[in-house]
């Protein structure tokens, strides 16, 4: 049986400036990093106290990195809270936190131009 999603691959060009954007921006910690030779890692960073997470993964392993984008929403128990940190914290926001007819949402970007969404809780 299937417990929960492990990891997310996230195709970047630095695994350092990805690796401080996620920690030092948006606040997730770093949960695994394993030589892989020549410099690069398999490079995990999480939001503290989940199960699940993101690869920060080198695009020149990847020859086609540019079809595999991330489709990711993380899930906010203070949407509007989340947003106000990030964007004190000088995340560039590709969709400004909006009312939607289901919730709250927004995008914002990361250092290599992929698109991760936060949403508020599901509203009925």
């Amino acid at each position: 049986m299937i417990t929960h999603i492990g990891t997310v691959g996230v195709y970047v060009e630095d695994q350092e400036c990805a690796f401080r954007f996620w920690t030092e921006q948006v606040g997730f910690e770093e949960r695994r990093r394993v030589p892989m030779g020549n410099g690069l890692f398999w490079l995990e960073v999480a939001p503290r106290s989940t199960q699940s997470g993101l690869v920060l993964y080198p695009k020149q392993l990847m020859t086609n990195w540019r079809e595999m984008k991330p489709s990711v929403i993380f899930q906010c128990d203070d949407v509007d809270m989340v947003y106000a940190g990030l964007k004190k914290n000088g995340v560039i926001f590709a969709k400004e936190l909006a009312q939607m007819p289901w919730g709250k949402f927004a995008s914002f970007l990361d250092v290599d131009g992929n698109e991760f969404g936060i949403r508020g809780a599901w509203e009925r």
